[in-house]
């Protein structure tokens, strides 16, 4: 039994007035940026294909290897420049990116919180296979770590760490039996096998402002940030809850109504990932995928029409854990195509945005749909690039603002 391993925590957050502010906030997705939806799957292919349904831009077309985008996207630079005239788009950016950024000052991260839900906390004693069991049961793709002997906080477990123990199994075959018996403290022994990043250590306050936690995960590179606090009586450290850079991007689009200020169309901003991104095909190994993933650090890696370059479906860090439940490490020798087959019935699709596409509208498609990255496409749906949600957190809190220098 592992009950004592696995901590299933429920929190109630007494700040139901912000709560009752934020009410509303679902709704179906718009049209722009796009949402590849199931019911958009050709019959002859069976996968999920991009919508119809987008604005004119510039042609660019993949080559093999490494795609490298023929649509120039500006630099980012400061929208005033000493003694030169603001064009009045410019300064509604500028007010946009100023008012988001105040409200992320004077906003706590427990503001974001819910006003109830579930935190589950995996011990550091529990084996792999286990862990994994518990993450597809609750839904989850991430859980917290607690190391039950100091009584502390010992990390974030995520994807990518299961991403780290099937590359390694999979160069050490003769090591695969003993895989049941691994457990999730010897995860520090797999990363420096590898060589990769470490499991994710960062952590703050509960009471410590969004803007400061935004800032973290940027400067570590994380895409989730854990909420730790100190028990007041037994003076040890208390997870409360992981934060998500979805949910604070959210957050900022239901309660920060100048969002609809960034009205400046991607093309102009140096906002997201352009050049050299990986890729592969439908009948493109798995496991080539996944060793992607691990040597880039990267999330996802689109998946390419070998005849004209058009973008058919991504395959995500995520999509690994339906893979391997079970135990099942057979599916690792799978074509991505056959793997995507795999999916759960309820997955959303991809969502898509071109060049001309702005950052109120992309705010407008976080508040009403859960987004995680958005494929860069031109007018014949081929790959342009990739704009993650760390590119346009890293974007609303760093670029610059004005002739101050202000940031």
């Amino acid at each position: 039994m592992a009950d004592d391993k696995v901590k299933t925590t429920t929190h109630s957050n007494p700040n139901d007035q912000l709560r009752r502010a934020r009410a509303g906030g679902e709704a179906s997705r718009p049209n722009t940026p796009s949402s590849t939806a199931k019911d958009a799957i050709t019959p002859a292919s069976g996968f999920v294909t991009p919508s119809s349904y987008l604005r004119p831009v510039a042609d660019s077309q993949p080559a093999g290897g490494e795609v490298k985008a023929a649509t120039q996207v500006a630099k980012r630079r400061p929208y005033a420049v000493m003694g030169a005239p603001v064009h009045p788009l410019d300064r509604e950016q500028v007010d946009g990116l100023r008012a988001i950024r105040a409200f992320l000052k004077v906003r706590t991260t427990y503001d974001v919180l819910p006003l109830s839900y579930r935190l589950i906390v995996l011990d550091t004693s529990l084996l792999v296979k286990k862990s994994l069991s518990i993450l597809i049961q609750c839904g989850i793709v991430s859980a917290p770590l607690w190391d039950s002997k100091t009584s502390t906080f010992a990390g974030l477990l995520t994807t990518s760490d299961y991403l780290n123990v099937v590359q390694y199994y999979w160069h050490h075959p003769d090591l695969l039996p003993a895989i049941d018996k691994f457990k999730l403290d010897s995860l520090r022994d797999i990363e420096r096998a590898l060589g990769v990043t470490p499991i994710e250590t960062v952590s703050i306050h509960p009471l410590k402002t969004l803007y400061e936690a935004c800032r973290r995960m940027l400067e570590s590179r994380a895409r989730r940030i854990p909420l730790v606090d100190i028990d007041d009586e037994t003076q040890r450290e208390m997870v409360v809850s992981v934060l998500t850079q979805y949910r604070i991007l959210k957050f900022v689009s239901v309660n920060v109504k100048e969002t609809q200020m960034l009205r400046k169309p991607l093309r102009d901003l140096m906002i997201g990932s352009y050049d050299n991104l990986s890729y592969a095909f439908m009948d493109s190994p798995v496991m080539e995928v996944i060793n992607a993933l691990v040597r880039r650090s990267i999330s996802c890696v689109p998946i390419l029409d070998k005849e004209g370059g058009v973008v058919l479906n991504v395959f995500e860090a995520v999509d690994v854990i339906a893979l391997i439940k079970g135990g099942d490490y057979d599916n690792l020798q799978l074509t991505v195509g056959k793997a995507l087959e795999k999916r759960p019935e309820d997955f959303p699709g991809i969502y898509t945005c071109t060049l001309n596409d702005r950052l109120d509208t992309i705010f407008d498609t976080i508040r009403k749909s859960r987004v995680h990255r958005l494929v860069v496409i031109d007018e014949n749906t081929r790959l342009v690039g990739l704009l993650s949600l760390s590119d346009i957190l890293d974007y609303t809190l760093n670029s610059p603002l004005g002739d101050d220098g202000e940031t």
